[in-house]
């Protein structure tokens, strides 16, 4: 397993496009995902620990962003030949055990995951109502254990911040997780 770390916020830089199978049966692209006041897009995976790490607060966090008008989606682009969690039926499972609030794709061809430039599972992009990237920072100070109950929601403010005003917080953490497992 290798960790890698997001690179800074390119701020403007507009959503690429997608269409992609979810869990639940249906395809979904990029304007059934946003809300009214901008998009949270997850890269994530189900063996990764990184994320295992954070799975409450990330359902905690997108669930209250949707008061704030943001929409979420999570992405899987990792090659299940590799880590058998991650297959489909995998998907499926996790995200009904963990009622997730928010669509869970596959990036089965990888090309979304190469569109958006994503290293590593989590990695957030935080987009505004226009579709322009705001925020590319870590969730919290949570790495392979849990951080504190108390951390500091980097993400949810800097979610939050993007709905009220459009624009993210010029300084950002960078997400930590495990490397995209390519083909």
């Amino acid at each position: 397993m290798v960790s890698l770390t997001t690179p800074v916020c390119d701020f403007g830089r507009p959503a690429p496009d997608f269409c992609l199978p979810g869990v639940d049966g249906r395809d979904w692209t990029l304007q059934d995902c946003r809300g009214e006041k901008g998009l949270l897009l997850m890269f994530i995976c189900n063996h990764c620990p990184y994320v295992k790490a954070i799975q409450d607060r990330l359902l905690r966090d997108t669930r209250e962003l949707l008061q704030y008008g943001i929409g979420s989606v999570a992405i899987m682009s990792n090659d299940p030949a590799e880590y058998a969690q991650d297959s489909f039926a995998n998907m499926q499972a996790i995200a009904r055990q963990l009622n997730f609030p928010f669509p869970y794709l596959w990036d089965e061809s990888q090309q979304v995951a190469k569109a958006y430039g994503a290293v590593c599972t989590p990695d957030f992009f935080g987009y505004n109502a226009q579709m322009q990237l705001q925020y590319r920072g870590r969730l919290d100070a949570s790495r392979k254990l849990a951080a504190e109950p108390d951390a500091r929601r980097d993400l949810f403010l800097g979610m939050r911040q993007i709905a009220e005003t459009g624009s993210g917080p010029q300084e950002q953490i960078p997400s930590m997780g495990c490397s995209i497992k390519w083909r």
